[in-house]
């Protein structure tokens, strides 16, 4: 890959082991979408850091394995391969310590990486990895480049600023975010309204964002554009673990969207691939695109 073709989807930010219970996985949001996307025939590629060790090998030699394109990938002879520790609930709720520093603190070289993204590129980035300077200002600097530039805000405690919220809100052409991080938004820039809606609109408002989708778990999600709402209820699924199932949503929905998909399908689409996820362990389950078309045929009789 050369910086003159177009990769349709780069995600930017964390990649890293979930420590569990039962064994470590690979993980970090832009890597579970980067893999779903690529799974679905979308290609995407990620800018994110490893180190030189084994567990940053191990996840190369994944990347590899699954054809996501490692060309932004960089190595750290500083810093180690990210580990998260993940601790999961009676109700299969998953909460995590996150490491700090780890070598996707520090992703760098902005001018470099810049020429591979294009006005036709979906740039995928969260807040979690602005938590620290270099990583941050090397968004910035990509942040200023002309894409159709997706937020998914991902706020994780005590990784929360609102400053840095509002900048990152301001860049963005679409976000996402769950009920509990829509109520935290609104919050944090002093909205008091109860209704979705109308906390919606706030957000849209302040920050001059076209669309906003909201995540809710078994019981589906919205879709807002402009003036327009879109809604579509869950389906009960047997949950294996949660873990990643917020990424396969989003990895659906834009592969759906860059497409230019009916806005309910958009939903329906990401709703089946989050609940599909949920059935398999961790974020990047074995799996081909068939079996993902079939479960969805079969909870959206």
């Amino acid at each position: 890959m050369n910086n003159s073709e177009i990769i349709p989807v780069i995600c930017y930010g964390e990649i890293l082991w979930d420590v569990l219970p039962d064994g470590p996985q690979p993980g970090g949001a832009p890597l579970n979408v980067a893999y779903h996307l690529n799974k679905l025939g979308l290609p995407a590629s990620l800018i994110s850091r490893v180190g030189k060790d084994d567990n940053g090998r191990k996840l190369e030699n994944l990347m590899d394995k699954w054809g996501i394109n490692r060309q932004l990938l960089q190595e750290d002879g500083d810093h180690p391969t990210s580990e998260v520790i993940a601790k999961m609930n009676n109700r299969n709720e998953v909460s995590y310590e996150i490491v700090f520093p780890v070598a996707w603190d520090y992703i760098n070289d902005a001018t470099e990486i810049s020429s591979y993204i294009k006005p036709q590129t979906y740039f995928v980035f969260g807040s979690l990895a602005s938590r620290n300077d270099i990583t941050r200002n090397t968004l910035f600097k990509l942040l200023e480049k002309d894409s159709f530039k997706v937020f998914d805000i991902n706020l994780r405690p005590p990784f929360v600023n609102r400053t840095l919220l509002m900048k990152l809100l301001e860049k963005c052409d679409l976000a996402k975010l769950n009920e509990a991080e829509l109520e935290m938004v609104q919050s944090i820039f002093h909205g008091s309204y109860e209704k979705e809606a109308d906390q919606i609109k706030f957000i849209q408002d302040k920050f001059s964002i076209q669309e906003i989708i909201v995540t809710k778990g078994e019981f589906g999600a919205s879709y807002y554009k402009g003036d327009k709402a879109y809604h579509c209820a869950g389906r009960e699924v047997k949950v294996a673990d949660t873990i990643g199932s917020g990424d396969a949503f989003l990895a659906a929905f834009l592969s759906n969207h860059y497409i230019g998909e009916e806005p309910r399908i958009m939903l329906r689409n990401a709703i089946a691939m989050g609940g599909f996820v949920a059935t398999r362990k961790g974020g990047c389950p074995e799996y081909d695109a068939e079996e993902y078309l079939t479960f969805r045929r079969e909870i959206f009789l």
